[in-house]
């Protein structure tokens, strides 16, 4: 099959056109979200598993959003920190408050979501300035927390986890 310049130009044209409005739309998106992470009190998160999929593990967590990264403190043994020592690095979290998850019927799924890689951040210097920010964003429940919660990041009973958005 031959085509001409104008066939060419046209079709290229159409190309470039369809990956711009889809570019366009995953930035609209992104940043959708990224303003909720501005406003929400909850994350709604959940692991992904070596088969690329969602982990049957769900939940509502307090969350930190801070220089572009999302930080959630939790128990050294809950799954969220188990998921991570096994390597499973990566999540999806959708960005909103729909109540606890098991009864909020995944209606969580229709808020805004984002990718997300984390590690685990050891370093109390970082614990102790994203306590504060935990403080002043839950000033009203936080202080029945805070003294557990940094005991125990002291202790190695809680850790923070550190994530990353990813594209």
């Amino acid at each position: 099959m031959n085509f001409n310049r104008r066939q060419v130009l046209a079709g290229s044209t159409a190309l470039l056109f369809s990956a711009w409005k889809s570019m366009r739309f995953a930035i609209a998106a992104e940043s959708q979200a990224l303003r909720a992470l501005d406003t929400s009190p909850l994350i709604y998160l959940s692991p992904i598993v070596s088969s690329g999929q969602e982990s049957r593990c769900h939940a509502e967590v307090w969350f930190v959003h801070h220089q572009d990264e999302i930080f959630v403190v939790t128990w050294v043994d809950k799954w969220r920190a188990e998921a991570m020592r096994r390597g499973f690095r990566r999540a999806r979290i959708w960005i909103g408050d729909f109540g606890p998850w098991k009864s909020a019927k995944e209606a969580y799924r229709s808020a805004p979501s984002l990718d997300i890689e984390g590690q685990f951040e050891s370093d109390p210097a970082v614990h102790s300035a994203l306590l504060g920010e935990f403080a002043s964003k839950y000033e009203t429940r936080w202080g029945a927390w805070d003294h557990q919660i940094r005991d125990g990041l002291a202790t190695g009973g809680w850790v923070l986890l550190r994530y990353q958005i990813v594209s």
